[in-house]
């Protein structure tokens, strides 16, 4: 492919440079305000890489609090019940770094984290999560290298919030879509029954 941008030059070349609080906003402690943004946010995307750079973006969801602020340069994620896949965990034990992307519904700025990350089988943390879901096998600890908020940019352009711009999408496909069209064994009706029942089994073990 042709006019790639290859260096930091050619890139910077392009942009104005960053000012004011834009380009000072990174901090490393997790201030007052910043723990109650957490402590209500009950979605985030978790990011990962693997030891060959390989990269991963995974939800993460849970009520209000089941992310949890340790001290004021930590937080903890619990283990809940997914597709065993565990690429996120591997990623974090071969490259033990991790971003997160944490978003309250309705607010249209965000919270980022990034810093280095482990699993932790420490029975005190774990007894330490909301008791609205089962104790975790496990916990997500990242350490805040850098945290920072972001502006409300992405959200008012995507209109993501705005329940007047979900019908417009209201015929997007689902995941029995896709799968039926990458699965051509696969009916999507079928599947799409089998997976709300798959849903509602796994949600119930939380």
């Amino acid at each position: 492919m042709k006019n790639r941008i290859e260096t930091v030059e050619q890139l910077r070349q392009l942009y104005r440079p960053a000012s004011g609080r834009a380009a000072n906003k990174t901090t490393h402690r997790i201030d007052t305000e910043t723990a109650r943004f957490i402590s209500l946010c009950p979605f985030a995307v978790l990011s990962t890489a693997d030891g060959n750079g390989g990269v991963d973006a995974s939800p993460r969801g849970g009520p209000p609090g089941f992310i949890r602020v340790v001290d004021e340069t930590t937080v903890a994620i619990p283990d809940l019940g997914g597709n065993n896949r565990l690429d996120s965990f591997e990623n974090v034990i071969s490259n033990g770094q991790a971003g997160l992307l944490l978003m309250i519904p309705g607010k249209e700025e965000t919270v980022r984290i990034n810093g280095s990350a482990h699993l932790s089988v420490d029975p005190e943390l774990l007894g330490s999560f909301t008791k609205e879901l089962r104790p975790p096998k496990m916990a997500l600890v990242i350490s805040t290298d850098e945290v920072f908020g972001h502006c409300a940019k992405a959200f008012r352009r995507s209109g993501l919030w705005d329940p007047s711009s979900w019908t417009a999408l209201a015929e997007a496909p689902d995941l029995a879509d896709i799968y039926a069209c990458q699965f051509k064994d696969t009916d999507a009706s079928e599947f799409r029954a089998d997976l709300a029942r798959a849903y509602d089994e796994g949600l119930a073990q939380d």
